[in-house]
């Protein structure tokens, strides 16, 4: 049966475990759009057990649990998988002051890494 009309988890990681897979993260209750990031199966594996948002840091090269160290967790209500079952969406309850590392004038983080509009004239605009 295809992955689109199966109801068995189908995520290829690779034989490593360490494909990536894109994961929209979005508020449980806004339904406002936090975070695009990647996950691959330890991160993955990690999110399920531990019940909150937990990513692999491509930059890093490094497990990324989201809010471990600034105290903005996004705790974990729902995962969906899209119909090819190669990408998530993770719907989360932020636990903090918001979703994203860059800081606002006043200090506190932007709630959504999508804090910016791209203007017509090209330059960018702050919309939170």
């Amino acid at each position: 049966m295809s992955k689109e009309y199966t109801n068995e988890l189908q995520i290829d990681f690779g034989e490593d475990g360490k494909n990536l897979l894109p994961v929209v993260t979005q508020d449980s209750r806004t339904k406002e759009v936090l975070i695009l990031s990647f996950v691959n199966k330890k991160a993955f594996d990690e999110t399920r057990t531990s019940g909150y948002a937990t990513y692999w840091s491509r930059s890093r090269d490094e497990l990324w649990k989201k809010g471990l160290t600034s105290g903005d967790l996004l705790k974990m209500d729902e995962i969906r998988i899209n119909c090819e079952q190669n990408s998530l969406l993770y719907l989360v309850t932020p636990e903090g002051k918001g979703a994203c590392h860059a800081k606002r004038e006043d200090g506190l983080p932007h709630s959504s890494c999508y804090y910016r509009k791209i203007r017509t004239e090209g330059n960018l605009e702050v919309i939170d």
